[in-house]
């Protein structure tokens, strides 16, 4: 199936930590859950960060930067950098960007994505997005760490030009989870482990799904529809609508021990974290982000799409979550505990930026994003005595963002 042109603005729809290709991955939202390795990674070193370089201060618009994007990885002490299969992206008007991890942390996720120039200069001049067969291509491949292996399993009996978010089913080796643009809509699928068998879980919805996940059990699934939160059996049955009596939600997020369910919701701009238990129920705010407004900017030139979505982070015990929150001017990280004890984890001068926290599975380390410096770095923040160290080491009128932790069982074993 093509994708119809898509002709009225996203606003933050492609969010991403990938947003460079408009991936958003489950993988990414879910915390990785703790595991029996944990102790045998003290040391943060061991610890591979996948992230995006890019540059951000060409001519011509937001292609002309998305374009020379590019998936690396890191160790968390800032050695053994390198760019994961360059060989996607020698096509020209291609670039990848890193999504996230396979579950044992084997694989990686990559999005590789295309653009036609005329596609792109069509959406300058009309500063919208527009998505069609012959002008887009973007697709989820996995990348085996070790030896470079590429699978790109969405093309295998492609139901869309247009394919992200792809994610290893929790408790299911046999399948994965991804979204799929269709003729202007984002719907979530589930496929086989080889690409198969794809199956639309809102079929014949005319609504846009986005934010899409699986619950850690597997047997669940949560997503926003035309920015309303949804929970639904693991085959898209029973779906049951979250009221909060909001009008705009985003992205909801699973905790790791699947007992709760974490998202944004207020009005566009102005969103704050809440929480609901499993079942929809039990509704209460978690903090405030004191006017946020929940992104930022990734390009030093003008881009039509405003820029890339912040989003919350569970930690791996599922007791707090990490989140960004204005003070003085400035946009810094926070830490939350389910009671709401609340820390501030960064103080900065007015006007640094803070976003894109994740944890790691051992809950010792947060990396994030900060342009503190003047260039958009990753860092990585000791849990114990807030220090922090950039890992990246870009130079001006390049940017590094998007960070993703290594899951601990592959970890251990580097």
């Amino acid at each position: 199936m093509g994708i119809g042109v898509q002709r009225r603005k996203f606003g933050v729809r492609l969010v991403q930590r990938g947003l460079l290709a408009g991936i958003i991955t489950a993988a990414s939202l879910i915390s990785p859950r703790s595991c029996p390795a944990a102790d045998a990674v003290a040391d943060s070193s061991k610890l591979l960060i996948g992230y995006s370089e890019f540059r951000t201060n060409l001519p011509g618009g937001r292609h002309a930067n998305v374009i020379t994007n590019r998936a690396c990885v890191v160790r968390a002490d800032g050695t053994d950098r390198r760019r994961l299969a360059e060989e996607l992206a020698r096509q020209p008007n291609t670039w990848t960007s890193f999504s996230g991890w396979s579950l044992d942390g084997k694989q990686a996720i990559i999005g590789k994505g295309w653009e036609s120039p005329d596609n792109a200069r069509w959406e300058e001049k009309h500063q919208e997005f527009r998505f069609t067969t012959g002008g887009w291509l973007l697709d989820a491949l996995l990348v085996d760490v070790k030896s470079g292996k590429v699978s790109n399993l969405t093309e295998v009996e492609r139901v869309s030009s247009y394919n992200s978010g792809l994610f290893f089913w929790p408790n299911d080796p046999n399948r994965l989870g991804f979204q799929a643009l269709i003729d202007g809509k984002s719907h979530p699928y589930s496929m086989d482990r080889d690409g198969r068998n794809k199956r639309d879980l809102t079929k014949d919805s005319r609504e846009f799904t986005y934010g899409f996940s699986s619950s850690p059990d597997g047997r669940r699934i949560s997503y926003h529809k035309d920015y309303q939160v949804y929970i639904a059996d693991a085959d898209g049955s029973n779906a049951v609508h979250v009221d909060t009596g909001h009008p705009h939600h985003f992205v909801p997020q699973w905790s790791p021990d699947g007992k709760w369910l974490m998202f944004l919701a207020g009005e566009q701009f102005d969103k704050n974290p809440y929480l609901v238990a499993a079942d929809g129920s039990g509704l209460r705010k978690l903090g405030s982000r004191n006017g946020c407004k929940g992104w930022v900017a990734f390009l030093d030139v003008p881009d039509f799409h405003l820029g890339s979505s912040d989003l919350p982070t569970w930690s791996p015990d599922s007791r707090w979550i990490c989140y960004t929150a204005k003070v003085k001017g400035s946009a810094e990280l926070f830490r939350t505990s389910l009671e709401g004890e609340t820390v501030q984890l960064t103080h900065t001068e007015p006007g640094t930026l803070h976003y894109h926290p994740q944890v790691s599975a051992n809950g010792n380390w947060i990396t994030f994003g900060s342009q503190r410096s003047g260039v958009r770095q990753i860092y990585v923040m000791n849990m114990k005595t807030l220090k922090s160290n950039a890992v990246t080491q870009v130079q001006p009128g390049w940017g590094a963002m998007w960070s993703y932790w290594q899951p601990l069982a592959q970890a251990a074993r580097d």
